[in-house]
């Protein structure tokens, strides 16, 4: 008993070796043997680039979000979609406002002085208790996705109007589309 034990220790241990030397085939710290790809799609052998002594030359130009003095700033800000649309009787922020949530993060984590309201609304359908607590979620949702993106806490707050707030009046598909939304509102 103790022998076959033994041995499906040792049958163990050599798999394990045996997979750990198939990994060690490729060198992470190899930079020679890894082409990079330019911009034209050909493969390109590191080294073979721009390179001048020790330094290496870069072609990604440095971001700077007061760039143009405040009056561009405060056009983009203008112009930076705010409003987030929901499903019916839902929360879940869509992939399709990805942009509007990306950009509100980048305009916060660029000024960390910057506060935003998250505004969350419902259609008219259901109760005003229940509603409240939708909008809540919704509003909740968006400024989740705004400090996963790097905002912080203390630049939110999110509220809830409910159905009390609508930015379309009507009955129909139509309006209760444009209503089921949540607004970030600069502060």
């Amino acid at each position: 008993m103790k022998t076959k034990r033994v041995a499906q220790h040792g049958l163990w241990v050599l798999s394990l070796a045996g997979l750990l030397a198939g990994c060690s085939s490729v060198s992470l710290d190899d930079k020679s043997k890894v082409p990079v790809e330019n911009r034209t799609g050909t493969a390109v052998q590191p080294g073979a680039g721009a390179t001048t002594g020790s330094r290496s030359e870069t072609q990604v130009a440095n971001v700077d979000l007061n760039k143009g003095g405040s009056a561009s700033t405060q056009a983009a800000i203008a112009n930076l979609p705010h409003v987030v649309y929901f499903d019916f009787d839902s929360f879940v922020v869509k992939d399709e406002f990805r942009p509007v949530i990306e950009g509100n993060a980048r305009l916060l984590t660029g000024s960390r002085t910057k506060k935003m309201t998250v505004e969350g609304h419902t259609d008219e359908r259901g109760g005003r208790e229940y509603n409240l607590a939708l909008g809540q979620k919704r509003a909740e949702a968006v400024a989740k996705s705004l400090t996963l993106l790097g905002a912080t806490d203390s630049q939110l707050e999110a509220v809830s109007f409910g159905k009390e707030r609508p930015a379309v009046q009507g009955s129909d598909e139509e309006a209760w589309a444009k209503n089921r939304r949540a607004e970030l509102v600069n502060r």
